[in-house]
């Protein structure tokens, strides 16, 4: 096996530095509670590996050679994020609780080192909620599959088996990202502070929630 391991990370790396939908739904969780902040970027990164496992396999390939399934996928993924932004707006309305904030106030009420001045409503959801955001807004994003079949395969030499090219790659791509969400997450849970404002939290669901629209948009607009 041959691979140009050090032209490859400095691209993966350059990938994740351009913000995409899983950077909004990753720094969002974060903002809440940095609990949620990683859940949301393991969702993330599992989300590739269904995408690294389906270009090894073929799958992708295929769908990718069909404008039906590929306009489907992404179609998909721009209802996913409008459904996000609609949520997100409705959340701040009430006040940024949510459905499953309940729920996020007992796992917060139990979790090692938290702040006992925090205030309850921190989480607007469940850890599982922000890592199911995170898995579907990847598994659901077009630009994620075609990474893995455009881009990845410049960076092989054709030495060895393919799949376990892909399978080498794609590992460290999603370790690349792993790395880089976690220094993410630990930057965007500063905005917790700032959050706790009334005033602050209204604008910056507002913020947000239309940005997950503006972005679906842009995906069900993109040819």
């Amino acid at each position: 096996m041959s691979v140009d391991l050090t032209g490859f990370l400095g691209v993966a790396l350059l990938a994740y530095l351009v913000p995409g939908p899983d950077f909004l739904v990753i720094v969002r969780a974060a903002a809440r509670r940095a609990t949620l902040g990683r859940a949301a970027a393991l969702g993330a990164q599992t989300g590739l590996c269904v995408h690294m496992c389906a270009a090894a396999l073929g799958l992708s390939a295929l769908a990718a050679g069909s404008a039906l399934a590929f306009t489907a996928v992404r179609l998909a993924g721009a209802a996913y994020l409008a459904y996000l932004g609609v949520r997100v707006l409705l959340d701040g309305r009430r006040g940024g609780g949510g459905h499953d904030a309940s729920a996020a106030a007992a796992e917060d009420a139990h979790e090692p080192g938290r702040d006992a001045d925090a205030p309850a409503d921190a989480a607007p959801g469940s850890r599982r909620d922000s890592f199911v955001q995170g898995f579907m807004t990847n598994v659901l994003n077009p630009k994620a599959a075609l990474f893995f079949l455009s881009v990845l395969p410049q960076f092989t030499r054709h030495g060895g088996s393919p799949a376990e090219e892909v399978f080498l790659l794609g590992g460290l791509d999603i370790a690349v990202g792993v790395v880089y969400w976690l220094l993410l997450v630990r930057v965007a849970a500063r905005l917790r502070s700032l959050l706790s404002r009334p005033a602050w939290r209204r604008r910056w669901e507002r913020t947000t929630g239309w940005l997950f629209i503006a972005v679906g948009v842009g995906v069900a607009a993109a040819e």
